[in-house]
């Protein structure tokens, strides 16, 4: 049987990062940003949840920061599903026969 995780674990990584590491370590967007070497736009827009982690953005942050790309792309993809899930009722498709 799977373990079914509540949606509310389902923490968008951008906000997970901006509170528990550009923020502790003083940084402003603009110095993350510079740091990670990406534009303020793009680190604007993860930080603020308006736009996912991308593999190479989890690779930069494991680079500056020594957290593990891995477990940042899993916070996307369970931010994702739960995210799909709150609406899988409007998700139409035709069952298969096994």
């Amino acid at each position: 049987m799977a373990i079914k995780l509540h949606s509310s674990f389902a923490v968008h990584p951008g906000a997970w990062l901006r509170a528990e590491i550009v923020e502790p370590h003083g940084l402003s967007v603009t110095d993350a940003a510079a740091r990670l070497h990406v534009t303020r736009q793009a680190m604007s827009n993860l930080l603020g949840g308006r736009a996912g982690l991308s593999a190479e953005m989890a690779i930069r942050f494991e680079k500056a920061f020594g957290l593990s790309a891995d477990t940042l792309m899993r916070m996307q993809a369970a931010h994702d599903l739960a995210e799909v899930r709150a609406r899988a009722g409007e998700i139409e498709v035709e069952r298969v026969a096994a």
